[in-house]
């Protein structure tokens, strides 16, 4: 006889879940317990040491986070030793958990804080080949973001915190200068061509008239619409933004320009890690830190070169379709680019227009996205320009929504004139925001089950995960039918495709094939991006890393599961499992398949 399967209504799975409880071990229950209080305690200690994350994530609150956004993380030296030790103590006691005793999701969040926390402490040793003050993410750029960006102006309160924590930055810039100086006595210098771009940023920064300043603009716009601050006191924050800009924060930025000076004339063009001692070792560090494989520089190098191949190849069919046929398929692009550009591009009428097109894709690939999800994300996502000061040297980037919402998701675009293209910006929207970073980490952030450490992120990411997904995000659109009728916007993805192959053979290039910058340019890689790889090594490996191994995955598990096989839950299986090493997430992709399977 056939049996019949009843549907599972909600007190009946209740019911079931309460079975389930009461048949695991005491001990099991013992274990689940104290190892949810440790990574409570843990992370709020790992939080509370750093100011900055505190106030960006809002992770506790009351009094104790009041404190916090009224104070600036230190930049020293000594500042990160401690934190160091801090790992080190955390691995110690997580490591005497018994994780065989442990649920899946806890297994899996054991793993990674394990994972981060060793990376931690295994980049101790290569603490002094990262030079404080550079173009990309040094203190210069930090301390400013920190403000424009991270810092919640939502109440009197925020704005109070605003003023108290500025009056800080001087002392966190000369603290960025002391450690300059310490790594340049010791001949640890950033190449020349850093230096000179990092100049460049911070003179446009603190050259510019104090009302023009984005410290002082940024809170000028972002008070003007808090409830509950009334004008006199509002306009009285406002002078005072203004006088710790021009007294404090102007001098301090001239001290490390100063500084900057000084060491130019002792800096070469090498750009490499390989220049220093110990640095193939902390080249291997990063990537391994970057791409949580232990793939060789020379193996990357020879991944990338040949995906260049492929992307190449295919790009070369659609521009002949469109009868371009004349040039190397990089020059064809470029006459594409161009053609492509928005009129008159440093306009404030081509900047607004860009923008809007940004808004009006997200729009839609929110809509094209729901078919191939299980869930989406709740928490919005708006799109807004990094600073002038800012644009000659910065990256697209996503910035997620702190914990209690109290602003929503930010994709930053850097409008300097190379990037006010259409070519390729349909792709960067869907990378950067949905269904790329918005749905990987604002889901991971909304997922009730996992615990607060890896919702807020607050031990750091894994960019293989991260960056892999997003190229992943990318290649799904094209895969879906988004540029039908689009030819262009289709060689839009594939160059930005291209351009992540190229970073494989560059980044590898620079570090340990002692490549120049210019080789690196000559390649195909825009100078700014060259530079980028130079100060941060091995990052720009772990999206086309990631990319290849999350299709490795969707590959295997739809030609074991046949008809079985669904999009949505390859999808559900990645997004839910959230943030982990490439090797951890292959192994739960590998469990959802044997579930979909009856095993």
């Amino acid at each position: 006889m056939k049996m019949r399967r009843l549907p599972m209504t909600r007190s009946s799975l209740r019911r079931c879940a309460l079975i389930l409880i009461l048949a695991l071990p005491l001990s099991s229950l013992a274990a689940e317990r104290s190892i949810d209080e440790f990574f409570d305690r843990f992370t709020a200690d790992w939080v509370r040491g750093n100011p900055d994350l505190a106030t960006s994530l809002r992770y506790f609150s009351g009094e104790e986070q009041d404190r916090l956004e009224r104070q600036l993380t230190p930049l020293t030296r000594a500042y990160q030793e401690e934190r160091t030790r801090l790992a080190r103590r955390g691995l110690e006691e997580l490591r005497k958990f018994d994780r065989t005793k442990l649920d899946d999701t806890r297994r899996l969040s054991a793993e990674l804080m394990d994972w981060l926390l060793e990376a931690v402490v295994r980049a101790e040793p290569y603490r002094d080949f990262h030079f404080p003050l550079q173009q990309f993410s040094g203190a210069n750029v930090d301390l400013i973001e920190t403000f424009t960006l991270r810092h919640p102006l939502v109440t009197p309160k925020d704005a109070d915190n605003f003023v108290a924590r500025l009056a800080l930055m001087d002392d966190r810039m000369n603290e960025a200068v002391a450690e300059a100086k310490r790594l340049a006595d010791r001949n640890l210098l950033p190449p020349k061509f850093i230096v000179q771009a990092t100049l460049a940023s911070m003179h446009t920064f603190a050259d510019a008239p104090v009302q023009n300043n984005p410290l002082v603009t940024v809170f000028a716009q972002k008070t003007a619409s808090i409830e509950g601050l009334p004008a006199d006191k509002r306009a009285a924050l406002q002078q005072r933004v203004g006088e710790l800009v021009q007294k404090e924060i102007y001098p301090a930025w001239q001290k490390a320009i100063a500084l900057l000076d000084a060491i130019g004339p002792r800096t070469t063009d090498d750009a490499g890690l390989w220049r220093f001692k110990g640095g193939d070792a902390a080249y291997a560090n990063s990537l391994l830190r970057f791409t949580t494989t232990d793939l060789t520089p020379g193996e990357i190098h020879e991944i990338g070169l040949k995906q260049v191949a492929t992307i190449e190849a295919r790009m070369d069919e659609i521009l002949k379709s469109l009868g371009r046929t004349q040039g190397a398929v990089r020059e064809r692009m470029a006459k594409l680019e161009d053609d492509l550009r928005y009129p008159d591009p440093t306009s404030d009428a081509a900047r607004t227009q860009i923008m809007s097109d940004i808004d009006g894709y997200m729009k839609d690939a929110i809509a094209r996205s729901i078919p191939m999800f299980e869930r989406t994300p709740k928490t919005p996502v708006i799109a807004q320009p990094f600073p002038r000061f800012r644009e000659a040297s910065a990256a697209a980037n996503y910035n997620r929504a702190p914990l209690d919402g109290s602003r929503p998701a930010i994709f930053q675009m850097p409008l300097r004139v190379q990037r006010m293209t259409r070519l390729g910006l349909r792709t960067l929207v869907y990378h950067e925001t949905v269904p790329g970073h918005h749905f990987q980490i604002a889901l991971e952030q909304e997922n009730p089950d996992l615990p607060r450490f890896r919702q807020a992120r607050a031990l750091g990411g894994i960019s293989a995960m991260s960056e892999g997904w997003a190229l992943y995000a990318e290649k799904l659109a094209a895969e879906s039918g988004w540029y039908e009728g689009d030819p262009e916007g289709l060689l839009g993805q594939l160059s930005a495709e291209l351009f992540r192959a190229r970073r494989l053979v560059v980044d590898t290039g620079l570090h340990s094939k002692k490549w120049t910058r210019q080789q690196a340019i000559d390649f195909g890689i825009e100078g700014s991006e060259v530079d980028r790889y130079v100060v941060y090594p091995g990052q720009a490996c772990s999206y086309m890393i990631g990319q290849l191994r999350i299709l490795e995955m969707r590959d295997r598990a739809r030609a074991e599961l046949g008809d079985r096989f669904s999009l949505r839950g390859f999808h559900s299986a990645v997004l839910n499992t959230g943030t982990m090493p490439l090797g951890a997430l292959e192994r739960e992709v590998e469990r959802y398949v044997d579930v979909v399977k009856g095993k």
